[in-house]
């Protein structure tokens, strides 16, 4: 597996998985807790998976010379 290839499957997971954990906080926070540590959840998630996608991107552009195999 290529690096770029890596970087796309391992970027694409902890991405969906940020979103899920977000979206858990923020179901938790809005569904009655009113934790501020579920606040801080949802939010620090979504900045998480911003990030990511930011760093995916630039990724890709770096190694836009190297194969997917």
């Amino acid at each position: 597996m290529s690096p770029k290839a890596f970087h796309i499957v391992f970027v694409t997971v902890t991405t969906l998985t940020s979103l899920v954990v977000s979206g858990i906080g923020f179901a938790k926070y809005f569904g009655g807790s009113g934790d501020l540590v579920n606040l801080a959840l949802g939010v620090g998630g979504m900045a998480f998976a911003g990030a990511l996608l930011v760093y995916g991107r630039y990724v890709l552009k770096k190694l836009r010379h190297i194969s997917y195999l």
